[in-house]
């Protein structure tokens, strides 16, 4: 097996506890480090957030970020994959790598149109085909990496 790099995600503003905490689960399975960025709609001692984690927290590299341009100053030579439902090309069209940051917007209003716009290489959508608006985002963003592992053969049984 390939040394392990890891990919990270990076959630801008989330107001949902149980879908962070569920997430951070998502990151302490996949070993995919976490960052939280600006204003959080919930404390990180929520109790929804830690029970959505359960006993994982220990297991997850989580890193704060006061807004989404000082993560970048940090990371400048990073690839910032951004998710909206507003994207052209599905997240399945685009050749991940490993080490990218996949960025997941607010669940009531997602990314602004504005850094879409300005990133359409790299602006992925995951198709709906049902009724529904968008998916929620601990769904989401278990679907767009475990796609990014499998791409990367990061997986046990991956391609």
């Amino acid at each position: 097996m390939k040394p392990y790099t890891p990919f990270h995600i990076v959630l801008v503003e989330p107001e949902i506890p149980p879908n962070t905490g569920n997430i951070a689960r998502l990151c302490g399975a996949t070993r995919t480090v976490l960052h939280l960025v600006g204003k959080l709609g919930f404390s990180t001692d929520d109790r929804q957030l830690k029970r959505a984690g359960l006993d994982y927290w220990s297991a997850v590299e989580i890193h704060y970020w006061p807004d989404l341009p000082a993560l970048q100053a940090t990371y400048p030579s990073a690839r910032f994959i951004y998710t909206s439902k507003k994207a052209a090309r599905t997240h399945v069209a685009i050749r991940y790598e490993a080490g990218d940051f996949l960025v997941f917007g607010k669940e009531t209003k997602g990314l602004p149109d504005s850094l879409i716009d300005a990133n359409p290489e790299t602006s992925v959508r995951i198709p709906i085909t049902g009724p529904v608006r968008s998916l929620n985002l601990s769904t989401a963003a278990g679907i767009v990496l475990y796609e990014a592992l499998r791409q990367t053969g990061q997986l046990e049984d991956g391609d």
